[in-house]
């Protein structure tokens, strides 16, 4: 956002004006001076001053903000000074303006990163650098709790805070409903650790609309939307019905997207072609009987011990960075350096979570930014917690705030093990059933790594087949998986090196069997497709 250096003789804005850059109807403000801002969130076109006042200088963002007015009540808007005085909001003068300050501050250290300046008419400007901030008011809350309540503007949350004595957790969104998604979307983590949340937006079209994109990003029956019988908070509280926000809060109902439809309607769908988001497999073969990865789906991968589990999903995740997606490690039985040294020694085939001897510093440098490094990719660091509940809000987050599309969880028995309780099939059938809950809410396309219990004579070690019944625990995870893949290795055979994969259960097209055959190179550390049209003459035991 702008930034003026100066607040002497500073212009004042006068009119609000069409973009001509992103095509906004009203959010480009025209000021005294000439010059002109986009408010609209990701354009920030900008114009010059042409006018008296040309001399002022605009930069991108000021290292300090002078506090500006003083904290008083606000007896047009019905606002006691304690209100103001807890929330920091004041009242002053802007060049030869009168106008409001509402101060924004750095969640954590609590230090004024922007300032939102109003006028009497109702425009506004910025000053500082909105990208620092988080919602209005985030920094004045203990994290997490029984309930917040997210309104469209600044008012309307000192409003909502008076009614409620000053006392419960309310932020407002800075770019009101346009701009209402993305800053609950930057928030994200800090409102999802309230067990409720309540959308208090306009009662316009706009809020309405804004209010159902909003609920949409969290967990089904966590968001409430408030209903108010005039326009907004402030205006309830100027009308002296305080007491109808308070209802309103305790009133709101719990925002749960229409699932239930007429039969007839479904015609509409029968008749058109769907279009399902797919990514090949970095193995040809594979892709004639699984028609590669898609999002909706969860995929499990699965092997006995040692077969090379790990070191499959990583090629899969090496695929799905280079093709350009936006991607979730979650690898709990290595660190995220030994996650990163994975990935770029595929890049630059070589092993070099074994070694990095002969590789120079610029060659990693390039192998870190064409992989981990690449702005679309996020592991995390679990520093050993596993929790179920603490990954599954990892994942959401990933998927709602990041805008994963694939998210790579290695391994199940890990997540089990975070869970309290001794049985571990009822324990497994709880984590299958969350993941899989995840996956539909949030649409993303989940890889799991899962393991396989010993068959009875020989072992997968030694090339047996694997099959839907060795899933290790439980039923559950054949059953609630999309997409089950087998690999069998020979450990101490003729071919120690090459991977047999096996379509275990394939719910989009029904096709199973050996589906084809990969070799690991020990040089390389790459696992490449061994045999183009592969064809299972195999006779291991099931």
């Amino acid at each position: 956002m702008v930034g003026l250096l100066s607040y002497d003789s500073v212009s004042h804005a006068i009119a609000k004006e069409p973009c001509p850059s992103c095509g906004s109807r009203d959010n480009l403000v025209r000021y005294s001076d000439g010059h002109a801002y986009c408010f609209s969130m990701g354009c920030g076109h900008y114009e010059p001053a042409t006018g008296e006042h040309s001399e002022v200088k605009v930069k991108r963002r000021v290292d300090q903000l002078t506090i500006q007015g003083e904290v008083e009540s606000l007896p047009k808007r019905k606002l006691r000074e304690d209100t103001c005085q807890l929330w920091g909001y004041r009242v002053g003068e802007l060049g030869d303006k009168r106008c409001h300050f509402a101060y924004y501050l750095e969640p954590t250290t609590r230090v004024p990163v922007a300032c939102k300046v109003r006028y009497p008419d109702k425009t506004f400007t910025i000053l500082g650098d909105m990208k620092k901030a988080g919602l209005y008011g985030e920094w004045l809350w203990k994290d997490g709790g029984r309930m917040i309540v997210v309104t469209e503007g600044e008012l309307d949350a000192l409003s909502v805070s008076q009614a409620q004595g000053n006392k419960w957790p309310v932020c407002s969104v800075p770019i009101g409903a346009q701009g209402a998604k993305k800053a609950l979307q930057k928030s994200f983590e800090f409102l999802n650790k309230f067990d409720t949340i309540v959308l208090m937006f306009d009662m316009d079209d706009a809020g309405r609309t804004a209010a159902i994109e909003c609920a949409q990003l969290f967990q089904a029956g966590k968001v409430k939307i408030a209903d108010l019988s005039m326009k907004d908070a402030s205006d309830l509280l100027q009308a002296n019905k305080g007491d109808e926000i308070v209802k309103a809060i305790w009133n709101a109902k719990t925002y749960r997207p229409d699932g239930i439809v007429d039969g007839h309607a479904v015609w509409e769908k029968l008749s058109t072609e769907e279009s399902v988001y797919t990514v090949l497999y970095p193995w040809p073969s594979l892709n004639i009987k699984t028609r590669g990865l898609r999002t909706g789906e969860l995929t499990t991968i699965t092997a006995g011990s040692g077969i090379g589990k790990s070191a499959f999903v990583r090629e899969l995740a090496y695929n799905l960075i280079k093709q350009g997606e936006h991607v979730g490690l979650i690898f709990l039985e290595e660190n995220t350096k030994r996650t990163a040294l994975g990935l770029m020694g595929i890049e630059l085939n070589k092993p070099l979570h074994l070694t990095t001897e002969g590789v120079t510093g610029d060659e990693l440098k390039i192998a870190f930014n064409a992989t981990v490094g690449n702005g679309t990719t996020y592991l995390y660091d679990h520093f050993g917690s596993s929790d179920v509940d603490n990954l599954l809000s990892r994942i959401r987050y990933m998927a709602k705030s990041l805008d994963c599309k694939w998210i790579i969880l290695d391994h199940l028995s890990i997540v089990v093990s975070g869970l309290d309780g001794g049985d571990e099939r009822k324990l497994i059938d709880r984590a299958m059933t969350l993941l899989r809950t995840l996956v539909e809410e949030t649409g993303i396309g989940l890889i799991l790594v899962s393991h396989l219990k010993r068959p009875e004579g020989k072992g997968h070690e030694e090339g047996a087949h694997t099959s839907l019944g060795q899933l290790r625990g439980s039923a559950a995870i054949g059953q609630l998986s999309d997409m089950v893949i087998g690999l069998e290795r020979d450990q101490q055979g003729k071919n120690p090196n090459e991977t047999v994969v096996r379509i275990l259960k394939n719910r989009f097209s029904g096709e199973t069997g050996a589906a084809c055959s990969i070799h690991y190179d020990s040089v390389t550390g790459r696992l490449t497709e061994a045999k183009p049209e592969f064809t299972d003459t195999t006779d291991g035991e099931f």
